[in-house]
């Protein structure tokens, strides 16, 4: 948590630092919409990176990476529910192409474990991560229109709100941990690349082409994270991890390709 708190706090701080005629220039339109924002914050930020980190506690970063190409699975579900977006075929193919890859890498594999419903606790903690982040996403389409350090301010502003009741449990609990020399030196790359470049061009992205196919390109997080996850620590790659990482893949490939056909029929009347 006090990792958490730290990346959206210094991001905060760093925005209103540089940025703060531009922050003040949008607040009004901001101002409508405050409670909506924050509350993206607290959920696309502080909700994900929480369940995430806790979920690194209890399984491996193999089987963290791999879920959360399921991310577009819950882009696509509180698209269409919430705002009616249009489905093709290809996308539906490979929506359920993604699910049965999640499908395999929560069983780790085993028809049995899937049946007794035996899956493993970060496993289900990264599951409700995936799901934070996709509502995040999909409703992210409903923001107003103001310049990204503005909106990027006020999410960060709501992710750290949110992170502080968290991190005063955390320090009752006698679990907190802060940074070294070394913990430093990752929270300065998490705050710069992840925390602040990465989310604002994932946000010009959602505005670009739209949720679910911006979602889709999570998936290819799987990728890198196994490579790392296998190269720097060593962890063991297995049968399944192979087959979801291939159906994932698969499942992308395919609704790009349908998303890409669908964005070029005309809009319903």
């Amino acid at each position: 948590m006090v990792l958490v708190t730290i990346r959206w706090a210094i991001v905060m701080i760093a925005l209103y630092f540089f940025k703060q005629k531009q922050i003040a220039a949008d607040w009004p339109a901001i101002r409508l919409r405050l409670g909506y924002l924050l509350l993206l914050g607290a959920l696309g930020f502080t909700v994900f990176s929480v369940a995430f980190y806790y979920a690194l506690v209890y399984t491996t970063a193999i089987n963290t990476s791999i879920l959360q190409g399921g991310m577009p699975l819950f882009v696509f579900a509180v698209s269409f529910f919430l705002f009616s977006s249009r489905v093709g075929p290809g996308q539906a193919i490979g929506f359920t192409f993604s699910f049965i890859g999640v499908i395999v890498i929560a069983a780790r594999g085993e028809l049995a474990n899937l049946i007794a419903l035996s899956i493993n606790g970060g496993d289900a903690l990264m599951l409700v991560a995936i799901i934070a982040y996709g509502i995040y996403t999909a409703t992210l389409r409903s923001k107003p229109q103001v310049h990204w350090t503005s909106l990027m301010f006020v999410l960060c502003l709501g992710a750290t709100l949110a992170s502080l009741p968290l991190l005063a449990f955390e320090m009752v609990q006698g679990a907190t941990a802060f940074p070294d020399m070394q913990g430093w030196i990752a929270i300065i790359y998490i705050v710069i690349f992840p925390s602040l470049l990465g989310q604002v061009f994932y946000i010009q992205a959602v505005e670009l082409i739209g949720a679910n196919r911006a979602g889709l390109f999570i998936n290819l997080l799987p990728i890198w994270g196994v490579l790392l996850a296998v190269t720097i620590l060593g962890e063991e790659f297995h049968l399944y991890h192979a087959t979801a990482l291939i159906m994932i893949l698969a499942g992308i490939s395919l609704a790009e390709y349908g998303g890409r056909k669908l964005s070029q029929l005309p809009a319903k009347k």
